[in-house]
């Protein structure tokens, strides 16, 4: 099936491969920093890409799952979390500053209502929470449409104020447990193996998750396609990082996946247009149970461990730093020629 998606510049992806050949240093000795610096050369179409500018969206929801008691807080910290981000004292709301990031946040299912918040949190809402998906479909496939085109929305205000670079957080109590039974429905993995501590269960808690993990599979049919699989067991941000992932592969601006949740987002952006992935990045690879196998089954390998499972696009953020030596390096290195080094033999 022929896509809608652009795809990556290959000849400028050759360039910037002979460029790094080029440079003065042994042939990969750079590593994963190559891999970096021609992976934006072909996402910017140049075989000396620009540093990107980053514009950050968390996306926030709530999940009826949190009835089940799989989680360690109360779905209120949804909602508190929220107004702590519009205040500036949520750790992305620290990087962002820090690397002078554009930082938008979604209510697109707070299950409270939000009083103004400032053009900072902007209202997308399209229910108050999911329903409970240990018992029913966590919503209906019209609410996931509106769910991903609130995604959509949010990519497109990221780009028209200048992002290059897009990254996607979450706020959602209750959203790992979404996230694990999307993980175990795309990977084909039993949630044994998928099912994490989130914001820090017991045993007993993750025993529990699991088994409502399972629960809401076995309502899937075999032959459930994605959209249906997202309306049973997923959740509305999840579903808005998914739109916001694939609006910014059809602008052509990458995006940095972030942890557990965008795993599970990604995965769903790939279910609905596969070519999506050849706009992601794996930032990190996070504490909770089942990332590493999300990302291997994407084809992603994360660039740093920091045993994160904070969420809020941290992680993603965390490794800009790390995006900007790699492309300075690209550009900036003398080649053998220009030296005067002797290249190998």
């Amino acid at each position: 099936m022929p896509t809608s998606l652009p795809i990556p510049d290959h000849v400028a992806l050759l360039a910037a491969q002979s460029r790094q050949n080029r440079l003065t240093k042994p042939t990969g000795s750079l590593g994963m920093l190559e891999d970096i610096a021609c992976r934006f050369a072909a996402w910017q179409q140049r075989e000396i890409p620009q540093l990107p500018h980053a514009a950050i969206t968390v996306f926030a929801a709530d999940h009826g799952v949190t009835a089940e008691g799989v989680s360690a807080y109360p779905s209120a910290v949804t909602a508190e979390m929220v107004k702590n981000f519009a205040a500036g004292g949520a750790a992305i709301c620290v990087l962002a500053r820090q690397h002078q990031a554009r930082l938008e946040v979604v209510d697109v299912g707070v299950a409270s209502t939000l009083p103004p918040l400032g053009e900072q949190v902007v209202n997308a809402k399209v229910m108050a929470g999911t329903h409970n998906l240990a018992r029913q479909a966590a919503m209906s496939r019209g609410q996931v449409q509106d769910a991903l085109e609130a995604g959509r929305a949010a990519a497109r205000r990221a780009v028209a104020a200048g992002a290059t670079l897009l990254i996607a957080g979450d706020m959602g109590i209750g959203n790992t447990t979404a996230s694990a039974a999307l993980i175990c429905r795309f990977c084909a993995l039993p949630a044994a193996t998928v099912v994490g501590r989130g914001t820090g269960v017991d045993d007993a808690g993750v025993q529990l998750k699991t088994r409502v993990v399972e629960a809401a599979l076995a309502r899937l049919t075999p032959q459930a396609e994605a959209q249906a699989v997202l309306a049973e067991v997923g959740g509305l941000e999840i579903a808005a990082m998914a739109g916001f992932y694939l609006e910014g592969a059809r602008l052509g601006v990458p995006s940095l996946v972030d942890g557990f949740i965008a795993a599970a987002a990604a995965l769903v952006a790939q279910a609905l247009e596969p070519d999506s992935i050849l706009w992601l990045m794996a930032s990190h690879r996070s504490q909770e149970t089942g990332h590493l196998a999300a990302l291997e089954h994407l084809g992603l390998i994360p660039l740093v461990d920091f045993r994160l499972r904070l969420g809020e696009g941290s992680g993603a953020a965390l490794v800009l730093p790390l995006i900007a030596s790699a492309i300075l390096l690209h550009g900036e290195m003398a080649t053998f020629d220009s030296a005067g080094v002797s290249d190998k033999a």
